[in-house]
Protein backbone atom coordinates (compact mmCIF):
# COMPACT_ATOMS: atom_id res chain seq x y z
CA UNK A 1 0.00 0.00 0.00
CA UNK A 2 1.45 3.55 -0.71
CA UNK A 3 1.77 6.04 1.81
CA UNK A 4 -0.86 9.27 0.76
CA UNK A 5 -2.77 7.54 -2.16
CA UNK A 6 -4.14 10.27 -4.56
CA UNK A 7 -7.77 9.23 -4.24
CA UNK A 8 -8.65 11.32 -7.25
CA UNK A 9 -7.99 8.31 -9.28
CA UNK A 10 -11.25 6.24 -9.29
CA UNK A 11 -9.86 2.57 -9.09
CA UNK A 12 -11.11 -0.78 -10.10
CA UNK A 13 -10.44 -4.60 -8.97
CA UNK A 14 -11.50 -8.18 -9.88
CA UNK A 15 -13.14 -8.61 -6.28
CA UNK A 16 -15.18 -12.08 -6.86
CA UNK A 17 -12.33 -14.17 -6.38
CA UNK A 18 -10.25 -17.27 -8.39
CA UNK A 19 -10.92 -17.55 -12.47
CA UNK A 20 -12.30 -19.47 -14.68
CA UNK A 21 -15.99 -19.02 -12.17
CA UNK A 22 -19.76 -18.71 -12.88
CA UNK A 23 -19.74 -15.27 -12.58
CA UNK A 24 -17.14 -12.65 -12.27
CA UNK A 25 -17.61 -9.08 -10.21
CA UNK A 26 -15.62 -6.18 -11.07
CA UNK A 27 -15.93 -3.00 -9.02
CA UNK A 28 -15.19 0.34 -9.08
CA UNK A 29 -14.80 3.35 -6.93
CA UNK A 30 -14.09 7.25 -7.82
CA UNK A 31 -15.33 10.34 -9.51
CA UNK A 32 -15.15 8.67 -13.17
CA UNK A 33 -17.58 5.61 -12.16
CA UNK A 34 -20.22 7.08 -13.69
CA UNK A 35 -19.07 7.94 -17.32
CA UNK A 36 -17.32 4.97 -17.34
CA UNK A 37 -20.88 2.98 -16.51
CA UNK A 38 -22.73 5.60 -18.99
CA UNK A 39 -19.95 4.64 -21.36
CA UNK A 40 -19.64 0.81 -21.67
CA UNK A 41 -23.54 0.38 -20.62
CA UNK A 42 -25.17 3.42 -22.73
CA UNK A 43 -26.82 4.81 -19.60
CA UNK A 44 -26.49 4.78 -16.02
CA UNK A 45 -29.11 2.39 -14.40
CA UNK A 46 -31.29 3.14 -11.03
CA UNK A 47 -28.82 3.65 -8.15
CA UNK A 48 -29.14 0.26 -6.16
CA UNK A 49 -31.02 -1.55 -8.81
CA UNK A 50 -29.07 -4.20 -11.06
CA UNK A 51 -30.32 -4.19 -14.90
CA UNK A 52 -29.03 -6.50 -17.82
CA UNK A 53 -27.14 -4.64 -20.32
CA UNK A 54 -24.63 -5.73 -22.90
CA UNK A 55 -20.88 -4.18 -22.11
CA UNK A 56 -19.18 -2.85 -25.49
CA UNK A 57 -16.21 -1.53 -26.20
CA UNK A 58 -15.27 2.07 -27.24
CA UNK A 59 -15.72 0.89 -31.29
CA UNK A 60 -18.93 -0.60 -29.99
CA UNK A 61 -18.08 -3.67 -29.92
CA UNK A 62 -19.90 -6.31 -27.39
CA UNK A 63 -17.26 -7.54 -24.49
CA UNK A 64 -20.08 -9.36 -22.68
CA UNK A 65 -23.49 -9.21 -21.37
CA UNK A 66 -24.41 -9.34 -17.92
CA UNK A 67 -26.01 -6.58 -15.11
CA UNK A 68 -24.64 -3.41 -13.84
CA UNK A 69 -24.87 -1.64 -10.43
CA UNK A 70 -24.34 1.57 -9.45
CA UNK A 71 -24.05 3.17 -5.75
CA UNK A 72 -23.78 7.40 -5.77
CA UNK A 73 -21.89 8.57 -2.97
CA UNK A 74 -21.88 8.81 0.06
CA UNK A 75 -24.33 5.85 -0.28
CA UNK A 76 -22.02 3.35 -0.83
CA UNK A 77 -19.33 1.21 0.54
CA UNK A 78 -16.38 3.86 0.14
CA UNK A 79 -18.42 6.74 0.38
CA UNK A 80 -17.41 7.91 -3.39
CA UNK A 81 -20.01 6.86 -6.83
CA UNK A 82 -19.45 2.83 -7.19
CA UNK A 83 -20.57 0.64 -9.69
CA UNK A 84 -20.12 -3.05 -10.14
CA UNK A 85 -20.06 -4.82 -13.71
CA UNK A 86 -21.26 -8.92 -13.18
CA UNK A 87 -20.25 -10.69 -15.87
CA UNK A 88 -19.27 -14.36 -17.25
CA UNK A 89 -16.53 -15.64 -15.49
CA UNK A 90 -14.28 -16.83 -18.46
CA UNK A 91 -10.58 -15.45 -18.05
CA UNK A 92 -10.84 -14.33 -21.39
CA UNK A 93 -14.26 -12.04 -20.47
CA UNK A 94 -12.07 -10.47 -17.47
CA UNK A 95 -8.98 -9.94 -19.22
CA UNK A 96 -11.43 -8.00 -21.91
CA UNK A 97 -13.22 -5.78 -19.18
CA UNK A 98 -10.18 -4.96 -17.45
CA UNK A 99 -8.48 -3.80 -20.70
CA UNK A 100 -11.16 -1.64 -21.07
CA UNK A 101 -11.21 -0.10 -18.01
CA UNK A 102 -7.76 0.71 -18.23
CA UNK A 103 -8.42 3.03 -21.64
CA UNK A 104 -10.42 5.43 -19.30
CA UNK A 105 -8.65 8.42 -18.48
CA UNK A 106 -7.59 8.69 -14.46
CA UNK A 107 -8.47 4.89 -14.02
CA UNK A 108 -6.11 2.26 -13.00
CA UNK A 109 -5.96 -1.07 -11.41
CA UNK A 110 -6.84 -0.87 -7.13
CA UNK A 111 -3.72 -1.70 -4.90
CA UNK A 112 -4.22 -4.41 -1.76
CA UNK A 113 -7.07 -2.84 0.93
CA UNK A 114 -7.05 -0.26 -1.31
CA UNK A 115 -11.50 -0.19 -1.54
CA UNK A 116 -11.32 -0.38 2.27
CA UNK A 117 -9.04 2.25 2.98
CA UNK A 118 -11.21 4.73 0.94
CA UNK A 119 -14.10 3.87 2.87
CA UNK A 120 -12.02 4.30 5.74
CA UNK A 121 -10.82 7.61 5.10
CA UNK A 122 -14.28 8.91 3.91
CA UNK A 123 -15.93 7.82 7.15
CA UNK A 124 -17.66 4.68 6.89
CA UNK A 125 -16.19 2.82 9.54
CA UNK A 126 -13.62 3.05 12.11
CA UNK A 127 -9.88 1.25 12.05
CA UNK A 128 -10.78 -1.83 14.13
CA UNK A 129 -14.32 -2.35 11.63
CA UNK A 130 -11.70 -2.44 8.78
CA UNK A 131 -9.84 -4.77 11.21
CA UNK A 132 -12.69 -7.05 11.61
CA UNK A 133 -13.30 -7.25 8.01
CA UNK A 134 -10.02 -8.52 6.93
CA UNK A 135 -10.21 -11.32 9.91
CA UNK A 136 -14.03 -11.80 8.12
CA UNK A 137 -12.39 -12.69 4.88
CA UNK A 138 -9.08 -14.41 6.61
CA UNK A 139 -11.91 -16.62 8.66
CA UNK A 140 -11.19 -20.26 8.24
CA UNK A 141 -13.86 -21.85 11.21
CA UNK A 142 -17.19 -20.45 12.70
CA UNK A 143 -15.30 -19.37 15.52
CA UNK A 144 -13.40 -17.03 14.13
CA UNK A 145 -15.66 -16.12 11.48
CA UNK A 146 -18.20 -15.48 14.62
CA UNK A 147 -15.23 -13.21 16.02
CA UNK A 148 -14.27 -11.37 13.44
CA UNK A 149 -17.78 -10.55 12.08
CA UNK A 150 -18.65 -9.25 15.95
CA UNK A 151 -15.61 -7.06 15.54
CA UNK A 152 -16.30 -5.49 12.04
CA UNK A 153 -20.25 -4.94 12.83
CA UNK A 154 -18.75 -1.66 15.62
CA UNK A 155 -18.84 -3.36 18.90
CA UNK A 156 -14.88 -2.50 19.56
CA UNK A 157 -15.31 0.78 18.44
CA UNK A 158 -19.01 1.19 20.51
CA UNK A 159 -16.66 0.24 23.56
CA UNK A 160 -13.24 2.29 23.13
CA UNK A 161 -15.41 5.45 22.22
CA UNK A 162 -17.71 5.09 25.21
CA UNK A 163 -14.20 4.36 27.58
CA UNK A 164 -12.65 7.96 24.97
CA UNK A 165 -16.22 9.88 26.46
CA UNK A 166 -15.06 8.76 30.18
CA UNK A 167 -11.83 10.18 29.90
CA UNK A 168 -13.03 13.35 27.56
CA UNK A 169 -15.07 14.32 30.30
CA UNK A 170 -12.73 13.70 33.53
CA UNK A 171 -10.79 16.28 31.06
CA UNK A 172 -12.82 18.52 31.26
CA UNK A 173 -13.91 18.76 34.85
CA UNK A 174 -10.43 19.34 35.86
CA UNK A 175 -10.18 21.77 33.32
CA UNK A 176 -13.35 23.70 34.97
CA UNK A 177 -12.08 22.93 38.24
CA UNK A 178 -8.78 24.59 37.47
CA UNK A 179 -10.11 27.74 35.22
CA UNK A 180 -13.78 28.01 37.37
CA UNK A 181 -12.89 26.85 41.12
CA UNK A 182 -14.49 29.73 42.66
CA UNK A 183 -17.60 29.42 40.44
CA UNK A 184 -20.71 27.83 42.06
CA UNK A 185 -22.02 25.69 39.40
CA UNK A 186 -18.60 23.33 38.76
CA UNK A 187 -19.87 20.24 40.19
CA UNK A 188 -17.66 18.43 43.36
CA UNK A 189 -14.16 18.34 43.78
CA UNK A 190 -11.45 16.73 40.88
CA UNK A 191 -10.33 14.14 43.40
CA UNK A 192 -14.17 12.96 44.31
CA UNK A 193 -16.03 12.68 40.62
CA UNK A 194 -12.55 12.21 38.43
CA UNK A 195 -10.23 9.98 40.04
CA UNK A 196 -12.68 7.11 41.00
CA UNK A 197 -13.84 6.66 37.83
CA UNK A 198 -10.71 6.72 36.44
CA UNK A 199 -9.46 3.82 38.59
CA UNK A 200 -12.44 1.87 38.01
CA UNK A 201 -11.80 2.30 34.27
CA UNK A 202 -8.26 1.48 34.15
CA UNK A 203 -9.35 -1.80 35.41
CA UNK A 204 -12.15 -2.13 32.98
CA UNK A 205 -9.55 -1.88 30.67
CA UNK A 206 -6.75 -4.05 32.44
CA UNK A 207 -9.57 -6.50 32.43
CA UNK A 208 -10.20 -6.54 28.83
CA UNK A 209 -6.77 -6.64 28.13
CA UNK A 210 -6.65 -10.25 30.09
CA UNK A 211 -9.31 -10.96 27.79
CA UNK A 212 -7.11 -10.26 24.58
CA UNK A 213 -5.68 -14.11 25.11
CA UNK A 214 -8.88 -15.53 24.54
CA UNK A 215 -9.28 -13.24 21.35
CA UNK A 216 -5.90 -13.83 20.11
CA UNK A 217 -6.43 -17.52 20.47
CA UNK A 218 -9.76 -17.60 18.16
CA UNK A 219 -7.93 -16.05 15.76
CA UNK A 220 -4.18 -17.50 15.89
CA UNK A 221 -5.71 -20.90 17.15
CA UNK A 222 -5.51 -23.08 20.30
CA UNK A 223 -1.74 -24.17 20.08
CA UNK A 224 -1.52 -28.20 21.36
CA UNK A 225 2.41 -29.56 21.40
CA UNK A 226 3.15 -33.44 21.39
CA UNK A 227 6.13 -34.31 23.95
CA UNK A 228 7.20 -37.34 25.14
CA UNK A 229 9.90 -40.18 24.84
CA UNK A 230 11.17 -41.47 21.66
CA UNK A 231 8.44 -44.44 19.77
CA UNK A 232 5.88 -42.91 22.12
CA UNK A 233 3.62 -42.61 19.15
CA UNK A 234 3.49 -38.75 18.45
CA UNK A 235 3.99 -38.40 14.83
CA UNK A 236 1.38 -41.11 14.69
CA UNK A 237 -0.88 -39.55 16.62
CA UNK A 238 -0.34 -36.40 14.68
CA UNK A 239 -1.25 -37.94 11.52
CA UNK A 240 -4.13 -39.59 13.16
CA UNK A 241 -5.56 -36.11 13.78
CA UNK A 242 -4.64 -35.19 10.77
CA UNK A 243 -6.07 -38.09 9.04
CA UNK A 244 -3.04 -38.55 6.39
CA UNK A 245 0.18 -39.24 7.04
CA UNK A 246 2.07 -35.91 7.28
CA UNK A 247 4.45 -37.35 10.04
CA UNK A 248 7.30 -40.38 9.34
CA UNK A 249 6.80 -43.04 11.34
CA UNK A 250 9.66 -44.99 12.43
CA UNK A 251 10.63 -47.34 15.02
CA UNK A 252 13.90 -45.96 14.84
CA UNK A 253 14.72 -42.97 17.88
CA UNK A 254 15.05 -39.54 16.67
CA UNK A 255 13.21 -39.67 13.24
CA UNK A 256 11.56 -36.63 14.08
CA UNK A 257 13.64 -33.77 14.50
CA UNK A 258 11.93 -30.89 13.45
CA UNK A 259 8.23 -29.28 14.39
CA UNK A 260 5.31 -30.49 12.16
CA UNK A 261 2.58 -28.64 12.64
CA UNK A 262 -1.50 -29.00 11.47
CA UNK A 263 -4.49 -26.99 11.74
CA UNK A 264 -8.01 -28.66 13.05
CA UNK A 265 -11.29 -27.35 13.12
CA UNK A 266 -12.94 -28.79 16.47
CA UNK A 267 -16.16 -26.80 17.32
CA UNK A 268 -15.55 -23.99 14.97
CA UNK A 269 -12.58 -23.29 16.83
CA UNK A 270 -9.02 -23.59 15.50
CA UNK A 271 -6.92 -26.11 17.02
CA UNK A 272 -2.88 -26.18 15.70
CA UNK A 273 -1.28 -29.34 16.77
CA UNK A 274 2.67 -29.73 16.72
CA UNK A 275 4.46 -32.79 17.03
CA UNK A 276 7.95 -32.80 17.85
CA UNK A 277 11.27 -34.39 18.48
CA UNK A 278 11.78 -37.21 20.75
CA UNK A 279 13.13 -36.11 24.08
CA UNK A 280 15.97 -37.97 25.41
CA UNK A 281 19.73 -37.64 25.90
CA UNK A 282 21.53 -37.77 23.02
CA UNK A 283 24.97 -36.39 21.17
CA UNK A 284 23.76 -35.50 17.83
CA UNK A 285 23.84 -31.87 17.05
CA UNK A 286 21.02 -31.79 14.72
CA UNK A 287 18.59 -33.88 17.18
CA UNK A 288 19.46 -31.56 20.00
CA UNK A 289 18.59 -28.82 18.22
CA UNK A 290 15.34 -30.57 17.34
CA UNK A 291 14.00 -31.32 21.56
CA UNK A 292 15.09 -27.67 22.30
CA UNK A 293 12.78 -26.39 20.03
CA UNK A 294 10.30 -29.13 21.04
CA UNK A 295 11.22 -27.68 24.62
CA UNK A 296 10.16 -24.28 23.66
CA UNK A 297 7.47 -24.80 21.46
CA UNK A 298 6.06 -27.10 24.86
CA UNK A 299 6.44 -23.82 27.39
CA UNK A 300 4.91 -21.75 24.86
CA UNK A 301 1.80 -23.70 24.10
CA UNK A 302 -1.95 -23.59 25.78
CA UNK A 303 -2.28 -27.38 26.06
CA UNK A 304 0.80 -30.32 26.18
CA UNK A 305 -0.01 -33.70 25.36
CA UNK A 306 2.46 -36.02 27.22
CA UNK A 307 2.37 -39.53 25.50
CA UNK A 308 3.88 -42.04 26.94
CA UNK A 309 4.47 -45.65 25.61
CA UNK A 310 2.46 -48.64 28.05
CA UNK A 311 4.04 -51.55 26.57
CA UNK A 312 7.94 -49.85 27.29
CA UNK A 313 6.84 -46.43 29.57
CA UNK A 314 10.56 -44.67 29.47
CA UNK A 315 10.87 -41.13 30.64
CA UNK A 316 11.05 -38.04 29.07
CA UNK A 317 14.06 -35.82 30.29
CA UNK A 318 14.00 -32.37 30.17
CA UNK A 319 10.10 -31.98 30.85
CA UNK A 320 9.05 -29.55 33.68
CA UNK A 321 4.97 -28.87 32.67
CA UNK A 322 3.88 -28.14 36.39
CA UNK A 323 3.24 -24.81 34.89
CA UNK A 324 1.29 -25.87 31.90
CA UNK A 325 -2.09 -27.09 31.35
CA UNK A 326 -0.94 -30.99 30.40
CA UNK A 327 -2.31 -34.39 29.35
CA UNK A 328 -0.85 -37.19 30.02
CA UNK A 329 -1.66 -39.92 27.61
CA UNK A 330 -0.71 -43.73 27.74
CA UNK A 331 -0.26 -45.04 24.05
CA UNK A 332 -0.31 -48.62 22.40
CA UNK A 333 -3.65 -49.20 24.27
CA UNK A 334 -4.06 -52.25 22.13
CA UNK A 335 -0.97 -54.23 23.29
CA UNK A 336 -1.15 -53.82 27.13
CA UNK A 337 -3.52 -55.12 29.72
CA UNK A 338 -6.48 -53.00 30.89
CA UNK A 339 -5.33 -53.16 34.16
CA UNK A 340 -2.17 -50.73 33.27
CA UNK A 341 -1.34 -47.85 35.93
CA UNK A 342 -4.28 -45.19 36.17
CA UNK A 343 -1.69 -42.22 35.80
CA UNK A 344 -2.67 -41.75 32.68
CA UNK A 345 -5.32 -38.66 31.95
CA UNK A 346 -6.55 -41.04 28.69
CA UNK A 347 -5.29 -43.97 27.00
CA UNK A 348 -5.02 -44.57 22.90
CA UNK A 349 -4.93 -47.13 20.40
CA UNK A 350 -3.81 -45.30 16.96
CA UNK A 351 -3.72 -48.49 15.64
CA UNK A 352 -7.21 -49.29 16.66
CA UNK A 353 -8.64 -46.11 17.23
CA UNK A 354 -9.70 -46.57 20.93
CA UNK A 355 -9.53 -43.42 22.66
CA UNK A 356 -9.13 -41.31 19.94
CA UNK A 357 -12.39 -39.70 20.06
CA UNK A 358 -12.29 -39.12 23.90
CA UNK A 359 -8.76 -36.98 23.25
CA UNK A 360 -10.33 -34.93 20.32
CA UNK A 361 -13.25 -34.23 22.82
CA UNK A 362 -11.01 -33.22 25.11
CA UNK A 363 -9.02 -31.32 23.06
CA UNK A 364 -12.41 -29.55 21.87
CA UNK A 365 -13.19 -28.87 25.16
CA UNK A 366 -10.20 -27.45 26.37
CA UNK A 367 -10.67 -24.62 23.25
CA UNK A 368 -13.67 -24.29 24.06
CA UNK A 369 -13.00 -23.13 27.74
CA UNK A 370 -10.25 -20.94 26.41
CA UNK A 371 -12.16 -18.94 24.39
CA UNK A 372 -14.84 -18.16 26.73
CA UNK A 373 -17.83 -16.64 25.61
CA UNK A 374 -17.10 -15.13 22.04
CA UNK A 375 -20.41 -12.87 22.10
CA UNK A 376 -17.64 -10.19 24.13
CA UNK A 377 -15.82 -7.71 22.25
CA UNK A 378 -12.44 -9.09 22.64
CA UNK A 379 -9.14 -7.33 20.90
CA UNK A 380 -7.52 -9.67 18.72
CA UNK A 381 -4.23 -7.95 17.57
CA UNK A 382 -0.97 -7.41 18.98
CA UNK A 383 -1.69 -3.18 18.47
CA UNK A 384 -4.78 -3.23 20.18
CA UNK A 385 -3.02 -4.96 23.02
CA UNK A 386 -0.37 -2.31 23.57
CA UNK A 387 -2.17 0.56 22.87
CA UNK A 388 -4.39 -0.60 25.83
CA UNK A 389 -1.93 -1.50 27.81
CA UNK A 390 -0.40 1.94 27.36
CA UNK A 391 -3.89 3.65 28.04
CA UNK A 392 -4.48 2.07 31.38
CA UNK A 393 -0.84 3.12 32.56
CA UNK A 394 -1.32 6.07 31.51
CA UNK A 395 -4.63 6.07 33.16
CA UNK A 396 -3.15 4.57 36.70
CA UNK A 397 -0.23 6.99 36.58
CA UNK A 398 -2.79 10.50 36.99
CA UNK A 399 -4.47 8.55 39.39
CA UNK A 400 -1.72 7.44 41.60
CA UNK A 401 0.69 11.05 41.20
CA UNK A 402 -1.91 12.49 43.89
CA UNK A 403 1.51 15.14 44.45
CA UNK A 404 1.78 16.22 40.96
CA UNK A 405 -0.33 19.44 40.02
CA UNK A 406 -3.81 18.98 38.24
CA UNK A 407 -2.35 20.02 35.06
CA UNK A 408 0.31 17.37 34.91
CA UNK A 409 -2.49 14.78 35.90
CA UNK A 410 -4.79 15.73 32.82
CA UNK A 411 -2.10 15.58 30.38
CA UNK A 412 -1.71 12.26 31.92
CA UNK A 413 -4.95 11.20 30.76
CA UNK A 414 -4.71 13.42 27.47
CA UNK A 415 -2.11 10.71 26.65
CA UNK A 416 -4.38 8.18 27.65
CA UNK A 417 -7.10 9.37 25.24
CA UNK A 418 -4.44 9.77 22.31
CA UNK A 419 -3.73 5.90 23.27
CA UNK A 420 -7.07 5.05 22.54
CA UNK A 421 -8.13 7.23 19.92
CA UNK A 422 -4.80 5.16 17.95
CA UNK A 423 -6.59 1.97 18.42
CA UNK A 424 -9.92 3.35 16.16
CA UNK A 425 -8.20 5.47 14.11
CA UNK A 426 -9.64 8.68 15.56
CA UNK A 427 -6.48 10.44 16.15
CA UNK A 428 -3.50 10.07 13.36
CA UNK A 429 -2.13 6.32 12.72
CA UNK A 430 -0.61 7.05 9.34
CA UNK A 431 2.13 4.77 9.82
CA UNK A 432 0.04 2.04 10.81
CA UNK A 433 -2.51 2.46 8.02
CA UNK A 434 -0.49 1.24 5.43
CA UNK A 435 0.33 -2.39 7.53
CA UNK A 436 -3.57 -2.56 8.10
CA UNK A 437 -4.64 -2.49 4.64
CA UNK A 438 -1.82 -4.35 2.95
CA UNK A 439 -3.65 -7.16 4.80
CA UNK A 440 -6.48 -7.55 2.14
CA UNK A 441 -7.12 -9.16 -1.03
CA UNK A 442 -7.22 -7.19 -3.88
CA UNK A 443 -10.46 -6.00 -4.65
CA UNK A 444 -11.76 -5.28 -1.03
Amino acid sequence: MKQNQNFSETIFALSSGRLPSGVAVIRMSGSKTRFVIETICGNLPQPRQAELRTFRDALGSPVDRGLVLFFSNPHSFTGEDCGEFQLHGGRAVVDAMISLLYTFDNCRLAEPGEFTRRAFANGKFDLTVAEGLADLIAAETDGQRRLALQIASGSQVQLYSSWRTEMIRARALIEAELDFADESDVPGSVSDQVWSSMRDLAEKIEHHVADGKRGAMVRDGFRVVIVGAPNAGKSSLLNALAGTDVAIVSDEPGTTRDLIEIKLDLGGLPVLVTDTAGLRETEGKVEQIGIERALDRAHAADLVLLLTDMANPLPAPFVELDAIDTLRIGTKLDVVERTTSDSYDLKVSIRSGEGLNDLIAALRSRAESAAGNLSDPLPTRRRHMELLAETSREINHAVADVAAPLEVRAEYLRRASHALGRITGDVDVEDILDVVFSQFCIGK
